[in-house]
C-alpha cells in the first residue's frame, strides 16, 4: 500500500482532497469486503480531523462506493453490474463491463406456451415453444434467472444445442433468425422463494423484473420473464428532450 499522503490547506476543501485519496484506495487497493482503516487511523494518517474523515466517507457512502456496518467499521462495496438499455445477450453485456458470464441450464422442456405467449407466437393459431430457464452469473455471483420461451416453429431444434451460451447467437448463426427489436417493461416485486434462493438472498427481497417480446422480422421469436438482483444490477439509460 502506498504511504499515506498528508493533506494541507489548500484551494480543493480538505475533505474533497481526501475523498480522492479514498476513491483511490477502494478502487485500486482494496477489493470489495475490504475494510477501510478506521476513522483514527485515517485522522492520523492524512492529518485531518474526524469531522473531515466523517465528511468524506458519508459521501463515498451515499454514492454506493463504501458501506458502513454499525459496530464493525468502514468496508468497499460489492460492485453492481451497470448495463445500458439495448438488445444484447447476457454474456455480452457482461463481457462489454468486463465480467466473466457463465450459465447454468435449471431447465429445458418443449411444450405449448402459456397463453399469452402463444397468442404472440401464432396470433389466433397453435403455438409451440421451448420453455428454457437458466441462472445467469457474472464473475461467480448469481445475478439473474430467466424463464423464456422460444418459437419452436422459428428455431426448430433449439433444445438440441448448449443452451449455456448465448441463445440469441444461436438464434442467428444457427437459424438465421436475427434479432430487430424488443420491447420490453421493468418493474419491482418481492423474490420468491425459489427466486431468492437461486440468487442467494433472503426471500421477499426486492428485485427488478423484466418482461421482454422480442422480434426476428414481424416475428415473435421469445418472450421472456427475468429477475435480477436489486443490490448487484442497475440500468443506465440516455435521455433526450
Amino acid at each position: 500500500m502506498a504511504q499515506p499522503v498528508r493533506i494541507v490547506d489548500g484551494v480543493v476543501p480538505k475533505h474533497e482532497q481526501l475523498r480522492t485519496i479514498l476513491t483511490e484506495l477502494a478502487t485500486r487497493e482494496l477489493s470489495p469486503g475490504d475494510m477501510l482503516p478506521s476513522e483514527r487511523q485515517l485522522c492520523l494518517d492524512h492529518g485531518v480531523s474526524r469531522i473531515t474523515v466523517r465528511e468524506a466517507i458519508g459521501q463515498l457512502v451515499s454514492e454506493g462506493l463504501l458501506v458502513r456496518v454499525r459496530g464493525k467499521g468502514t468496508f468497499v462495496a460489492e460492485r453492481t453490474v451497470r448495463s445500458r438499455l439495448h438488445l444484447a445477450s447476457f454474456q455480452e453485456d457482461m463481457r462489454r463491463l468486463g465480467l466473466e458470464p457463465t450459465t447454468v441450464l435449471l431447465s429445458v422442456e418443449r411444450a405449448e406456451p402459456p397463453a399469452r405467449t402463444a397468442e404472440l407466437f401464432a396470433p389466433g393459431g397453435r403455438a409451440e415453444g421451448f420453455h428454457i430457464r437458466r441462472l445467469r452469473v457474472a464473475d461467480g455471483i448469481p445475478i439473474a434467472v430467466d424463464d423464456a420461451w422460444y418459437n419452436a416453429a422459428l428455431a426448430p431444434g433449439l433444445d438440441q444445442l448448449d443452451l449455456t451460451r448465448s441463445i440469441y447467437r444461436a438464434l442467428t448463426e444457427h437459424f438465421g433468425r436475427g434479432l430487430d427489436r424488443a420491447e420490453q417493461t421493468v418493474g419491482a416485486i418481492g423474490a420468491s422463494r425459489e427466486i431468492a434462493a437461486l440468487l442467494g438472498l433472503p426471500a421477499s427481497r426486492p428485485v427488478l423484473v423484466f418482461d421482454r417480446v422480442t422480434y426476428s422480422g414481424d416475428s415473435v421469436i421469445e418472450h421472456a420473464r427475468s429477475w435480477y438482483r436489486g443490490d448487484r444490477y442497475e440500468l443506465q439509460m440516455s435521455l433526450d428532450r
